[in-house]
């Protein structure tokens, strides 16, 4: 799928997608964030296609999505209000980028990687990308992450898809810096817990020690409590491990929501950037 009316894509992004009410909520910094990505990030560049790895989509090994034709919006959420089961982003999918994710991964060791032809996308997707490519004619691809295996595994998924940037393919990790629903509410004070664990995995990712972020779970303060369930967190894991070694990474968003749920997102370069 190679092609040269495209240009390499130099970087890959970790999103914070916060909560589902991202997608109507006008008073949600992360919203003006989002809205502002192409002109910050990817000036006068337009992807040839985007990979999205979303916490919203769980499986025991690697799947992607081929969908020919428009993809169908999955409102995987609930009670939240009717005007948000009405959104639709109708994002082309890539059936040929869908089968050369799995070529490259297969081709990197990791064994088995499933089609699925029906699964459009999920909110982990589509309300970010509404934001940021809001005229959704970019295919889109996805990708599920493994909440069986580890940090160390989601992030060699991710070194097995860096070439497909030089094909360029936007890779976006689509997750949470902090996620443990039974500790939001409505307080205006972040909790510590949610302060130390944010702020160690921005040293760590602006130091580059991606070892550590690999093992947050036995490195990071409070990771259980931070997530207490790894789905969330793994989607970075892939888009750090898609940058490459070594690379530092770039707070390029944060503010919080309900006392304990991050927006931090992050910038990969290819390359370190001298400081």
């Amino acid at each position: 799928m190679s092609c040269p009316a495209f240009l390499p894509v130099k970087e890959t992004f970790f999103i914070s997608h916060g909560s589902p009410t991202l997608s109507i909520d006008e008073s949600l910094p992360a919203r003006t964030f989002l809205k502002s990505f192409k002109e910050r990030f990817l000036i006068n560049q337009k992807p040839n296609s985007i990979l999205v790895i979303s916490a919203h989509w769980e499986t025991s090994e690697p799947t992607v999505n081929s969908i020919r034709g428009r993809q169908d919006t999955i409102h995987d959420f609930y009670g939240f209000p009717k005007s948000m089961y009405q959104l639709k982003y109708p994002a082309p999918g890539s059936p040929e980028l869908a089968k050369r994710v799995k070529d490259v991964l297969m081709a990197s060791g990791f064994p088995i990687v499933h089609e699925d032809k029906n699964r459009g996308l999920d909110h982990g997707a589509w309300v970010p990308l509404m934001l940021m490519y809001p005229e959704a004619d970019i295919p889109v691809c996805q990708l599920s992450v493994q909440p069986n295996r580890d940090g160390t595994y989601h992030y060699n998924l991710g070194k097995a898809l860096a070439s497909l940037k030089d094909e360029g393919v936007l890779i976006i990790g689509s997750g949470s810096a902090t996620h443990n629903l039974r500790a939001l509410g409505p307080s205006k004070n972040v909790s510590s817990w949610a302060l130390e664990f944010d702020n160690w995995l921005k040293d760590a990712l602006l130091s580059g020690r991606h070892q550590d972020v690999n093992n947050y779970d036995m490195k990071a303060p409070h990771a259980k409590v931070a997530h207490p369930w790894p789905e969330h967190i793994y989607p970075l894991h892939v888009a750090l491990g898609a940058a490459g070694e070594g690379v530092n990474g770039e707070l390029i968003h944060h503010s919080w929501d309900l006392g304990a749920l991050s927006y931090a997102s992050y910038r990969f370069p290819s390359l370190n950037r001298s400081s």
